[in-house]
């Protein structure tokens, strides 16, 4: 038996079809895996209802205009981002809702000089989660989180990074609450 030039290139063109093959079932195979933990059974739309800042009605917190609109978006972009559900305005299998019921700063660390060293910026969100293809996943919950800046700090200097970690945070906890299936 020869093996000349042409046997030698017919061998390495196989052995690189039948690599690509392998590599193409293998990422297909792949393609399904969802690295969120996401469990969204048959449900195909969701929808996040405006979530209203209702803060200045707790006692310490105040009202920060935007906030409601913001947060809405954090949550709607987190849920398109790690799922395949599509968002609609109405009639969801997935129906999130609530309010903003907690913004307030207040001291936690003091100086000698009794003034403040490190401030706490807190948010609470009261959500209601409602699903149609599952309804014993349905739930209502207080989410909430915490960001420290130092005291000698303004709220305005800080509040674009807090915001952003707030609601990085609440959101996360919204979607492992009531799509993350651990």
């Amino acid at each position: 038996m020869e093996f000349g030039i042409w046997n030698f290139k017919q061998v390495i063109v196989n052995v690189l079809v039948a690599f690509l093959c392998g590599w193409a079932f293998l990422l297909n195979g792949c393609g399904a895996y969802n690295f969120s933990g996401a469990s969204t059974g048959t449900a195909e739309s969701f929808q996040v209802n405006f979530f209203q800042n209702m803060a200045d009605q707790s006692p310490g917190s105040t009202f920060e205009p935007g906030l409601d609109r913001d947060f809405t978006l954090a949550l709607q972009d987190l849920i398109a981002n790690l799922t395949s559900l599509n968002l609609t305005n109405s009639n969801a299998d997935l129906v999130y809702e609530g309010e903003i019921v907690e913004y307030r700063v207040a001291p936690m660390t003091a100086t000698a000089n009794q003034t403040a060293a490190q401030n706490r910026l807190t948010m609470s969100v009261n959500v209601r989660f409602y699903n149609k293809t599952k309804e014993d996943a349905d739930f209502e919950r207080r989410f909430s989180f915490f960001y420290d800046f130092p005291g000698n700090q303004l709220l305005e200097s800080v509040k674009s990074e807090a915001h952003q970690v707030l609601f990085e945070r609440i959101t996360q906890d919204i979607f492992n609450a009531s799509l993350a299936d651990w």
